[in-house]
């Protein structure tokens, strides 16, 4: 996606500062909440399939565990750097707040690129760094998740690791595992079905009609192939996507079913008959009434926020707009759902099924989704009525109803000891 290489980790504190700001917090709360609490730091050996030993290098961040134990994804990508998992971890903090979720804010990383490990040295990688980090995760502590990079058949490596080491099964030690071992129904569809849900009620807030709406959504992994496809079944109007190697535009539409088949079967977007070639920066400023940026941090800046024509931006990925071009797309009038609402619906039934596993009782699809809708309204319509309160755009009203819920509840906890 070659995105702009802006520190994730000071955006990140910039955007927890104005909200602060806003709250009036005293420096003490400032200082506890603008860190992580806690950073793991492992470089482990792992035996490549030649025999030769090559030394990774991976994170464990907790930002915070006010509110309940960390969760937060793991991340394989050669850019992963403690910076940006820090930044990660912080934005699942305020994320878990914003949906009244009880977790704190985790995130994990190692700098790999998994496409270029055979699948049993990305098997014995992701086993090492589970072993590295089991000092700190756990049901009751931090419970890992997928993330860029990773899968549920790495979540269940890593189940199956701590499991090992623990002498019994244990569950819930991670989310978004294959329905076999524990995987709750829904998961898969979860970051993608609570951003639709929340569009729904974005049109409605905005007056204008989903169906025949333009769309386009850049990154069409998981979140977004999603995202694309549901979109579609409310009559939405997919005009562009793109994914790692570019992007395709059909002003008309595109046909869904028939790009998922194409990517499929040639493993990218590109050279789709009936559509355009687009670039990854160039989808992001085409005419539409929906963008979704869905792939890396830092795509819209103050190089490209003046000339995004979208009415709404959902965003599917985590941090995709600094701070800089946030003002630029509020001052034009752009409505933004910003990642720490748009793209919860992923952790929020993460809660499911670690509740699930907990309990040993698990649910029906029809029952996740209907609880995921439930809690992703509720968190629109909070972080809209602060907006209006406020007169803020929406990710500072998505920050005040975070940041003020984990300050109430270190406040209540108070300083041990």
């Amino acid at each position: 996606m070659a995105p702009q290489r802006e520190n994730a980790f000071v955006n990140a504190q910039r955007q927890f500062d104005i909200a602060a700001d806003l709250l009036e917090l005293g420096p003490g709360m400032r200082r506890i909440l603008r860190v992580p609490q806690r950073e793991l730091t492992v470089n482990f050996p792992v035996t490549m399939d030649d025999g030769q030993i090559e030394v990774f290098t991976g994170f464990r961040i907790q930002h915070n565990i006010t509110r309940g134990p960390a969760k937060g994804g793991i991340r394989y990508h050669p850019q992963v750097d403690i910076d940006e998992v820090r930044a990660l971890a912080m934005w699942m903090t305020w994320k878990c707040a914003t949906v009244n979720i009880p977790y704190g804010g985790a995130k994990g990383g190692v700098i790999v690129d998994p496409k270029r490990l055979t699948i049993t040295e990305l098997e014995r990688m992701t086993r090492r760094y589970t072993s590295e980090i089991s000092l700190i995760i756990g049901p009751g502590k931090d419970i890992p998740a997928p993330d860029v990079g990773t899968t549920p058949q790495v979540m269940a490596w890593i189940m199956d690791t701590y499991s090992m080491h623990s002498g019994y099964t244990v569950p819930a030690v991670v989310t978004g595992k294959p329905i076999n071992i524990g995987g709750s129904l829904g998961r898969n569809e979860a970051t993608a079905r609570g951003l639709v849900d929340i569009l729904r009620e974005a049109t409605k807030t905005l007056s204008f009609d989903i169906s025949g709406a333009k769309v386009a959504i850049q990154g069409f992994g998981n979140a977004g192939a999603i995202c694309a496809s549901l979109l579609s079944e409310l009559d939405a109007n997919i005009v562009a996507v793109s994914d790692s190697r570019g992007g395709i535009y059909n002003p008309n539409g595109l046909a869904i079913s028939a790009v998922l088949a194409h990517k499929a079967r040639t493993g990218s977007v590109i050279e789709f008959p009936d559509a355009d070639h687009v670039t990854n920066e160039e989808i992001l400023e085409l005419p539409c009434d929906i963008l979704i940026p869905a792939a890396l941090e830092n795509q819209i800046t103050t190089t490209n926020a003046g000339r995004i024509k979208a009415r709404i931006i959902g965003e599917a990925a985590n941090g995709p707009t600094t701070p800089d071009a946030d003002s630029i797309l509020y001052d034009n009038g752009v409505f933004i759902i910003p990642d720490i609402l748009a793209n919860a619906g992923g952790v929020t039934v993460s809660y499911f099924e670690w509740v699930q596993g907990l309990q040993e009782f698990f649910w029906s699809e029809d029952e996740v989704n209907a609880q995921l809708d439930r809690i992703m309204v509720r968190a629109f319509q909070n972080v809209v009525r602060i907006a209006q309160e406020r007169k803020v755009h929406m990710r500072t009203a998505a920050y005040l109803l975070a940041v003020d819920r984990v300050a109430r509840a270190t406040e209540t906890r108070g300083i041990y000891p």
